[in-house]
């Protein structure tokens, strides 16, 4: 299962080791869903860990933005063949911040947008222009985490 976390999703997990963020964790690291991000999520992240309200020094942030690196693949290497296909039609979200999610989560056809912002939660129940994934908050996905199979048992 192909997972997009939005930049709080990954505080959550990551940072303030939120316990509605469990049932993702466990997943992540059974093997059960991979995440993805790109250069543009990742610039959000490193930016979002500096803020005052965090107490982050550098290293705490170099720190917590390694981590997430190590839990999620790049982009660009799992969409080798996107360019050949045509561009999909997304709903827009209101705050121009959050599109990236959604155009990262079509390109690499992801099942899932993990996200708690509010603009982004009212798109998945679009009728004129659904995305082509579902949008949840991370602990209603829980149960799909439980469905999904392991890394290994896919490539079989």
């Amino acid at each position: 299962m192909k997972l997009v976390l939005d930049t709080n999703v990954v505080l959550d997990l990551l940072f303030w080791h939120d316990p509605r963020c469990d049932a993702l964790a466990a997943a992540l690291a059974a093997g059960r869903v991979r995440c993805f991000t790109d250069a543009a999520c990742l610039a959000e992240l490193e930016r979002v860990l500096a803020y005052p309200q965090f107490a982050l020094d550098a290293a705490a942030q170099r720190a917590l933005l390694e981590s997430y690196r190590g839990l999620a693949e790049s982009a660009a290497e799992s969409t080798a063949d996107a360019a050949d296909s045509p561009p999909l039609e997304l709903p827009r979200c209101r705050d121009a911040d959050d599109q990236k999610f959604m155009e990262l989560a079509a390109r690499c056809a992801a099942d899932l947008l993990l996200t708690r912002d509010r603009e982004l939660l009212r798109l998945a129940s679009s009728r004129r222009r659904p995305p082509p994934f579902a949008i949840l908050v991370p602990e209603r996905a829980a149960e799909r985490f439980a469905a999904a199979p392991t890394a290994d048992k896919e490539a079989a």
